[in-house]
């Protein structure tokens, strides 16, 4: 891959449409799938070993990076490709798996514990960029996307069900409008992927597969989980998500870990548009509405005027929100001014305690621009999913059965996490026949993968 100094250290835009012998074999290389291999190993045991375990694994892999829409066309380009052959240890045409060979080892790669340790692959993955990339999760954004697939026999179903693994089902998803007015319908069947994604480089940091009847909120605390193991300590710093979050058990979670949450809020007030601050009577003029937006009234004016209270800032020491009256703050001339600023040089001043209402009050407030800027990039986890399901086809809908299903969107996204890892290792050109220069990103990487590094040569 030819990647620009420029560019960004994930250039998801600079992968290759047909990957070259070189990228196909450094990625292999960096998966490390060694406990895998020897899991499949030892699940064979003592038959017929005319396809090793490894060239299943390599073949499967390929499907996937190659972006081939089904296993034949893989094994296709396998028996007429020598160079292909050789990186996956097949020394002859003949070498090459059949399709059923395929079939037998994706339904093994989902039966445990190779379901485990493929899953393990991808928090290694994650693990060693973490561990590279001093930024990597400081700001993530979570989303769920339905997933199509085919269920089972009813036989075969109930064995899956008894093992703890989610059945495809029916999903339904409204989308309205700012007065709720339902204007989309989405309706699949199959799964949902919930993903965790850093917002600047678009690397997913932890995943769950689950039923279409699963709400986001529920799963939420299994994937931060899940993040919070695959990142350094205390990395995470925000959390962005859409009012599917929006629950008082995901802020209290949140906040517990001292994680700000960026979530849209549920609009539940149907009658009343605003409430008087806590601990503020009927004579005071602090009101907030559900989003949890302080505002302040002129009461002197006829008729009377609401004003927003300017957003001073998060007090973590006292777990408050601080406002401040915005005539004062913003230098402009309220009637109200001397009787809510008398004697204040600062005039009125509100500390608003989060413990108040956590889901109401975070400690990025909604009406800020702020909060505006970070929710905006819940973008990321969205072409995320495009990209797991345009680029790499992981909403294929033919999959049989939970096994095998877990088992393709597990490795999907092994390939997808190997592609970042090349991506943040490649050597940077600088200018048009500059030198390749290697970052200190790329050494700490190729170090801890065992790659070689590259001698800086011009081109």
């Amino acid at each position: 891959m030819l990647i620009h100094a420029t560019k960004p250290l994930f250039a998801w835009d600079c992968l290759e449409d047909s990957p070259s012998l070189k990228s196909i074999r450094e990625l292999l290389a960096v998966v490390p799938d060694g406990r895998l291999l020897d899991s499949l190993h030892i699940a064979r045991g003592k038959g017929r070993d005319d396809y090793p375990v490894s060239v299943l694994w390599g073949t499967h892999l390929l499907k996937i990076l190659l972006r081939h829409p089904n296993t034949e066309a893989c094994l296709a380009e396998l028996r007429r490709n020598e160079g292909l052959r050789r990186i996956l240890g097949i020394e002859s045409e003949e070498g090459v798996p059949k399709g059923w060979n395929m079939s037998r080892f994706e339904e093994t790669l989902g039966e445990e514990p190779h379901r485990t340790l493929l899953k393990q692959i991808f928090d290694q993955m994650t693990q060693r960029l973490g561990e590279v990339v001093p930024d990597l999760g400081k700001d993530l954004a979570g989303d769920a996307t339905a997933l199509s697939a085919r269920r089972q026999t009813a036989d075969a179903a109930k064995k899956e069900e008894e093992a703890g693994l989610p059945q495809p089902s029916g999903g339904r998803k409204e989308y309205t409008d700012d007065d709720g007015k339902v204007t989309k319908v989405v309706e699949w069947f199959g799964y949902k992927l919930h993903l965790l994604v850093d917002v600047k480089h678009e690397v997913t940091v932890a995943y769950e597969i689950t039923d279409t009847k699963t709400g986001d909120g529920e799963t939420l605390p299994i994937v931060l989980k899940q993040a919070r193991a695959n990142l350094p300590d205390n990395r995470i710093r925000t959390l962005t998500y859409d009012k599917a979050a929006d629950s008082n058990d995901v802020h209290e979670l949140l906040s517990g870990q001292g994680i700000r949450a960026v979530i849209q809020n549920r609009a539940l007030w149907k009658e009343e548009p605003e409430r008087l601050l806590p601990g503020h009577d009927g004579n005071s003029n602090i009101v907030y509405d559900e989003a949890g937006t302080v505002y302040c009234y002129d009461r002197v004016s006829s008729p009377m005027v609401r004003h927003p209270m300017a957003y001073i800032g998060y007090e973590p020491a006292r777990e408050t929100i601080k406002y401040r009256c915005p005539a004062m703050h913003e230098g402009w001339t309220c009637p109200m001014s001397e009787i809510c600023n008398a004697g204040k040089s600062y005039g009125k001043t509100v500390r608003v305690p989060r413990e108040t209402d956590l889901r109401r009050f975070p400690a990025i407030p909604r009406a800020t621009k702020q909060f505006e800027r970070l929710y905006n990039g819940r973008t990321s986890v969205e072409r995320v999913n495009a990209r797991l399901k345009l680029f790499w086809g992981v909403d294929d809908g033919n999959l049989r059965g939970a096994r095998r299903f877990i088992a393709n969107v597990g490795a999907v996204l092994v390939v997808q996490a190997a592609f970042a890892t090349l991506l943040a290792m490649s050597p940077r050109r600088e200018g048009t026949l500059g030198k390749l220069k290697l970052g200190h990103i790329a050494r700490a990487l190729r170090e801890r993968t065992g790659l070689a590094t590259p001698e800086p040569a011009t081109t």
